[in-house]
């Protein structure tokens, strides 16, 4: 003997939708369905959207910049020629001796040579700006660099 089904439960298990999840009107006593014009506010969105994925785009490019100069710092100062192992936390200067790079502990004021910046050595092993020379542009330098 199959059991009796409720009849509450068998409206709720019905293959069809009922009448009040339609997204249409199922009788013609029914409050008539006017379908929003929804143009302006796609547009609005998309426009805001457009704005904010922009300027997170420029934000990327400029961050990326910042990698790429430290980058070539970085090169610049370990490709130079220095005769000491540098320690951490101080403060060394990168001149232009000869057509080529030298890194040294003297101050720009004590030696007269090309000065292109003074750096500090992070416990990371990576060199931070102190001070860069006036007229010194890495992109320039890694432009010129690259081309000969």
């Amino acid at each position: 003997m199959a059991p009796a089904l409720d009849p509450i439960d068998a409206a709720l298990q019905a293959p069809e939708p009922r009448g009040s999840y339609l997204p249409y009107p199922v009788s013609r006593l029914a409050a008539k369905i006017i379908p929003q014009d929804l143009t302006s506010f796609k547009a609005r969105g998309a426009s805001r959207v457009e704005r904010v994925l922009q300027q997170e785009m420029v934000e990327i490019q400029e961050r990326y910049m910042e990698v790429i100069d430290a980058f070539n710092w970085n090169k610049l100062i370990y490709e130079s020629h220095f005769g000491f192992e540098p320690v951490c936390g101080e403060i060394y200067h990168l001149y232009e001796v000869g057509g080529r790079r030298q890194l040294s502990m003297i101050a720009p004021e004590e030696w007269h040579q090309r000065w292109v910046g003074s750096f500090r050595l992070n416990a990371d092993g990576r060199w931070q700006i102190e001070k860069i020379a006036p007229g010194f542009d890495i992109r320039e330098w890694v432009q010129t660099s690259v081309a000969s």
